[in-house]
């Protein structure tokens, strides 16, 4: 699985139409409607002022998010858990705790972020964490990112939700791969909890993308797409060639990137759900957010948690 490395430095310039909004339009709809996740209302330690915790006492601890308590436990005694009645709110900051697998440069997870959920980004592309770093510090956001592949997933709790976005899944070209992968997602939610993710169809990469070449050009940098599919293995790969500015000036840095991604029906997906333990729930055309058909092009699936007592 390729790791993003000279196109995440571009990678927003050209998703900037990627209806992101509309995107954490429906994904909340589908917590609301499937899930047990829940926007928080503080946003813990980096919102105490100072005053505020020399005035706080042990029956006056602030609310505090799951992400903020690993972040800051070496930094504020007032929010660490100080009696039994804590692991209460402990269970619940888990059970408000999302985590996005395949986070990219992070546009989606302050998208969710900024809504008041608690989220962890996780990507295995370092280039594309450190922008995400970078953009979650100009917003002021308290967001915790990652750097794992999504087939070696580790979390220090479990988690309400987890969400994958983009096609991520697709990067995944072995059966064996997308089960192990939605295995550890189960491992990990909380009881009850959902796994909302979407995928590319074999529609999409064999039908209506299939061997074309797509060029865009813009002020600071152009790219050359040369996409390929193979049929045999359902494979689309891409090759991208990419013309970043370098400093002052009209010199450009041409580098290339190959990825590939896998084709997938819904009836594969199912049985990837069903094959790593999880529950099916339900299925969405990612345009029309009806029941997906044969022309459907991405497809989202909501699975439960499945095989923990509900706490």
């Amino acid at each position: 699985m390729e790791a993003y490395t000279d196109f995440a430095n571009v990678y927003d310039t050209f998703m900037d139409e990627t209806p992101y909004d509309v995107w954490g339009d429906f994904v909340v709809e589908l917590l609301n409607k499937y899930g047990v996740t829940k926007p928080v209302k503080n946003a813990g330690c980096p919102t105490c002022s100072n005053d505020e915790a020399n005035n706080t006492d042990d029956n006056d601890i602030p609310e505090q998010s799951a992400n903020d308590k690993v972040q800051n436990e070496n930094e504020c005694v007032i929010c660490e858990y100080t009696t039994e009645e804590d692991s209460e709110q402990a269970l619940e900051e888990e059970k408000n705790l999302i985590v996005e697998l395949g986070c990219g440069t992070g546009s989606f997870t302050l998208n969710m972020a900024k809504r008041g959920y608690d989220i962890i980004g996780i990507d295995m592309s370092s280039d594309m964490l450190d922008i995400a770093r970078k953009k979650t510090a100009a917003e002021g956001l308290n967001v915790m990112y990652l750097e794992q592949d999504m087939r070696e997933l580790d979390l220090y709790c479990t988690c309400g939700t987890v969400l994958s976005v983009c096609d991520s899944v697709n990067y995944l070209l072995e059966d064996e791969d997308v089960i192990e992968t939605f295995k550890l997602v189960n491992n990990f939610l909380f009881p009850k909890g959902v796994f909302i993710f979407d995928f590319n169809t074999l529609h999409k990469y064999r039908d209506v993308i299939g061997d074309v070449t797509i060029a865009e050009n813009r002020e600071d940098c152009s790219f050359i797409w040369d996409n390929y599919y193979h049929d045999e293995e359902h494979i689309n790969e891409y090759d991208l060639t990419i013309f970043a500015k370098c400093g002052e000036g009209d010199v450009f840095k041409r580098s290339v990137e190959t990825h590939y991604q896998r084709g997938y029906t819904l009836d594969e997906m199912k049985s990837f759900v069903e094959k790593a333990g999880l529950k099916f729930i339900a299925c969405y055309d990612a345009d029309t957010h009806e029941a997906p058909t044969e022309e459907s092009e991405r497809i989202y699936i909501v699975a439960g948690e499945n095989g923990k007592d509900a706490m």
